[in-house]
């Protein structure tokens, strides 16, 4: 891949806990800020622009580009711009299914295509449960295709106070997953919370 800023691709399913894809969000803008050469590309889900209203009190405030979800044009729908990596957060048991069988539908589904097809990160942030057995099955079904499943799961050794820093020990393993350094927790042996950054 050309060198330049590491180009990755946000996409918001329509899972409840549109908070994560918020948060995540931040923190990439944070990172950018920072100096870290980052560009972010923001596409929504059907569901994921109505959950986030619901959830979040209005329409999204984003500091990236956002592509709508029917703009194949958008530069990550096609293997040759050389976008590195993307995260479906939250990712919804429909939205894992679409990606588990290749249905590209929408930009999310596109997207999620190329990711696999030309063998780059792809971070699903599932966030449903109970799971039956068609969610496990398509689990396996993207990890067999490359995909890591990062279960909406948050850790509590370190313990979070209040419900952002409970979202953010889980964006602490998508940005490692994209290998970019973070503080947004400590790391097991460490001390209390981290930051934003």
């Amino acid at each position: 891949m050309r060198p330049g800023p590491r180009k990755i691709v946000v996409a918001v399913g329509g899972a409840s806990g549109a908070i994560y894809a918020q948060r995540l969000l931040l923190s990439l803008a944070a990172l950018r800020d920072a100096g870290e050469p980052l560009e972010v590309g923001v596409c929504f889900s059907r569901a994921g622009e109505q959950v986030w209203k619901h959830e979040l009190g209005g329409p999204p405030d984003l500091p990236f580009r956002r592509y709508e979800r029917s703009d194949f044009s958008a530069p990550f729908a096609s293997g040759s711009a050389g976008w590195h990596a993307m995260v479906v957060v939250p990712c919804s048991a429909g939205g894992l299914a679409r990606i588990a069988h290749g249905i590209s539908d929408d930009l999310v589904g596109r997207a999620a295509d190329v990711m696999l097809k030309e063998r780059r990160k792809l971070v699903l942030v599932f966030r449903e449960t109970p799971l039956s057995l068609l969610h496990i099955e398509n689990m396996a079904a993207v990890t067999r295709a490359g995909a890591v499943v990062l279960p909406a799961s948050p850790s509590f050794y370190s313990q979070p106070r209040g419900v952002e820093a409970l979202v953010d020990t889980v964006n602490a393993r998508v940005l490692d997953h994209l290998g970019l350094d973070n503080r947004l927790m400590p790391r097991w042996g460490e001390g209390p919370e981290g930051t934003l950054v």
